[in-house]
């Protein structure tokens, strides 16, 4: 079963540079932000599919920090450019 979880690992890891490509040609801030979290949201997923696969709890801290702080992030930025200072 781990090594189910292993592969889903990965291929939540080969979205990314797809999202990599929307990340650095934009055409807006917009859609690069919402690149952003979603690249942070697959890794986030990757990080839990790779406690599951190895049998590690440590991991799952990893995880939690990573999907709340690309959440802030998301919500920091989004507040940015809502007042209009970019």
């Amino acid at each position: 079963m781990s090594e189910v979880y292993l592969w889903a690992a990965l291929a939540e890891l080969a979205v990314v540079p797809v999202l990599g490509v929307r990340l650095a040609l934009g055409p807006t801030i917009s859609d690069r932000i919402v690149a952003l979290n979603a690249t942070s949201t697959q890794a986030t997923l990757a990080v839990l599919f790779f406690a599951a696969a190895s049998d590690r709890t440590v991991y799952l801290d990893v995880a939690l920090w990573l999907a709340s702080f690309s959440y802030l992030g998301a919500i920091v930025w989004s507040r940015y450019l809502e007042r209009g200072l970019l």
